[in-house]
């Protein structure tokens, strides 16, 4: 049975938070309110938890996941990062871009792209997400809940419930900042390409 967790958006109270992560670490998935919409959330490597997602969201294996960080220096723990993209990285962040890089062998295999071996990484700018980031003391395996035929993410605690719920753990209802998704900006290639735009002011790539 799908559990619900109302969680304050601006002052998370620890004790839901902890519940919430104790799911992730127990190999559950999660819908948590970021600066984007909902995303799905959880533990990095969760191969059932990736299958979970695959299937409420109806996409292919090519689909890039995001490793949802708490600070940079956690997001440098699982890509690389040259001298350019840390500046550009630094200056986006907290914020709601994806950025899609080489990932390090941190990283488990089942998450990187097969072709490319990259994984996207991002730092939210929502305290809700960042506190369960932090407590969980890794990245986030994450993936915006965006339903199939939908464009944007879903933006209600009620109707992710309503719409998903069976397929989840835990909901976590509490108000997201945006309903926009993400700009993902690729940096794999060395030049940054937007890959697609969001609620991240793609002005500085044109």
């Amino acid at each position: 049975m799908t559990r619900h967790l109302d969680i304050h958006p601006k002052d998370p109270e620890p004790r839901k938070v902890a519940q919430a992560v104790d799911v992730l670490r127990s190999g559950g998935l999660i819908a948590y309110p970021t600066d984007s919409g909902y995303a799905l959330g959880a533990s990095p490597g969760n191969k059932e938890a990736i299958e979970r997602i695959t299937r409420i969201r109806r996409i292919d294996k090519k689909h890039h996941f995001t490793l949802v960080c708490h600070d940079f220096a956690q997001l440098g723990s699982v890509v690389i990062v040259d001298n350019s993209e840390f500046r550009l990285i630094k200056s986006l962040t907290p914020g709601p871009y994806t950025f899609i890089l080489r990932a390090t062998k941190e990283v488990p295999r089942m998450m990187v792209h097969p072709k490319k071996l990259t994984v996207g990484v991002r730092i939210p700018d929502h305290p809700v997400a960042l506190a369960l980031v932090r407590e969980l003391g890794e990245p986030i395996l994450s993936s915006t809940l965006i339903l199939p035929e939908q464009n944007a993410p879903m933006s209600e605690g009620w109707m992710v419930a309503d719409e998903v719920g069976h397929a989840l753990d835990v909901v976590i209802d509490s108000e997201v900042t945006s309903t926009e998704p993400t700009t993902v900006v690729d940096l794999s290639s060395g030049e940054p390409v937007v890959a697609r735009e969001g609620a991240g002011d793609t002005s500085r790539f044109e």
